[in-house]
């Protein structure tokens, strides 16, 4: 029973990368580019992401304190932990999947570019960012430990750039009607912000 524990979180976040590049690689097909975010801060996400995977995956990195139980690792933490980080990663699949050929990895203003305010857009802003946070949030309760927290809180800052570009090309691009919707709907928690 053991190696379900220690299997579980690998398993769903690696299952979730492959669906990702998947619907990337054969799915829907997505609109020409406009404007594209500069290839920086592309790189230095991809880097983010690659420190956290280390991070959360290995317990090599010969700085202890990374370790620290910050509260008790048990089957209530686990559980608590795993169904969160479900929950959240099926929301960011079913947003993607909603957002159809207007998605990309990037931030970018599609030609064509539609306002999508449906489904999970209709609950918050930004339901892509919102999941995988929650990914990332339920994987550090159920680690229960400091490199857990670093590794949500790395995650956040870089959605959190990503975020305010995306803010600032959709106002730009859709004006009022961002403005309304901005004041409708909240960016990432739903009622609270």
């Amino acid at each position: 029973m053991l190696w379900f524990f220690e299997s579980f979180f690998p398993v769903v976040w690696i299952a979730f990368l492959l669906y990702w590049q998947i619907i990337k690689a054969v799915g829907t097909k997505t609109k020409t580019t406009q404007r594209l975010e500069p290839a920086a801060s592309r790189i230095l996400r991809a880097l983010t992401f690659l420190i956290v995977i280390v991070l959360l995956s290995t317990t090599r990195i010969p700085l202890p304190w990374l370790y620290r139980q910050l509260w008790p690792s048990n089957l209530w933490s686990f559980c608590v932990g795993a169904a969160v980080t479900v929950a959240g990663l099926l929301f960011a699949v079913w947003a993607r999947q909603h957002l159809g050929s207007n998605w990309s990895r990037a931030v970018t203003i599609k030609q064509g570019h539609e306002l999508i305010t449906t489904g999970p857009y209709a609950v918050v802003r930004h339901p892509i960012y919102t999941g995988i946070l929650t990914g990332f949030l339920g994987t550090a309760i159920a680690l229960s430990q400091v490199r857990g927290i670093i590794g949500f809180v790395l995650v956040l800052l870089v959605f959190w750039a990503k975020f305010r570009m995306e803010e600032e090309w959709m106002r730009s691009q859709f004006g009022d009607t961002y403005a309304t919707y901005v004041h409708q709907t909240a960016a990432l928690v739903p009622y609270l912000f």
